[in-house]
């Protein structure tokens, strides 16, 4: 603390815009843990549900349990968009929805319009994440040229260039490193380990989309 109020205040700036990356960056690393825990918790537990039940009805009725799960919101779409069509087909009951051609195109689209908009909901803050690992050292290591520029200009104005003189300068700039490093790698850390999560999400989202075009495939055959 005394080398952060001694230092200038060129590196007090630097240190403040880091300290304001390294807050925002644990906020969004806790809310992350929070959203894509949830999504894979309910997404184990909607792929269950899901397959042990026949109609589509009984899973839309369900699907309140599941409700931070990307593979509920993939359904309902789905589910809303058949059930409509069914509706300005001549009002047949949504558990005995079938497909044609063209309603197997339109859950196409609404399959991955919903993909899509799951995906970046997953992903949304993680740029934050990634800014802050790449550019945080980069600020702190200017907050440390910076202050070496004063120290050395303060060992230029004293005429004196003892130990005691230059140390105090230098290890207050280096101070703007160290901060840089700690605002960074946790960002780093936290942004791979959430990508490599949401992947998985996507993967999920992918098998589950291909899984209801074919069972809306079959509903056509066998209408």
């Amino acid at each position: 603390m005394e080398l952060v109020l001694n230092a200038g205040p060129v590196v007090k700036l630097v240190l403040l815009i880091l300290v304001y990356f390294s807050v925002v960056s644990w906020a969004i690393i806790i809310h992350k843990q929070m959203v894509v825990h949830r999504a894979i918790r309910d997404s184990e537990r909607f792929l269950e549900f899901f397959w042990s039940k026949k109609r589509f009805d009984a899973i839309g009725q369900g699907l309140d349990d599941y409700r931070y799960s990307p593979l509920t919101v993939l359904f309902r779409e789905v589910y809303r968009e058949l059930a409509q069509s069914r509706q300005q087909a001549g009002g047949l009951e949504t558990d005995n929805l079938v497909a044609d051609l063209g309603e197997q195109e339109r859950v196409a689209r609404v399959l991955r319009r919903s993909s899509t908009s799951e995906g970046h909901r997953l992903e949304k803050y993680l740029s934050f994440l990634a800014t802050t690992g790449s550019a945080a050292p980069f600020i702190g290591l200017f907050g440390t040229v910076w202050g070496i520029m004063n120290a050395f200009h303060g060992i230029g104005t004293s005429g004196s260039a003892s130990l005691a003189v230059v140390a105090p300068g230098i290890s207050e700039a280096l101070v703007a490193t160290a901060i840089g490093l700690i605002a960074a790698i946790p960002a780093v850390i936290g942004y791979n380990h959430f990508i490599n999560k949401i992947n998985v999400l996507t993967g999920e989202m992918d098998n589950f989309s291909q899984e209801m075009l074919n069972i809306v495939q079959r509903m056509s055959r066998s209408n």
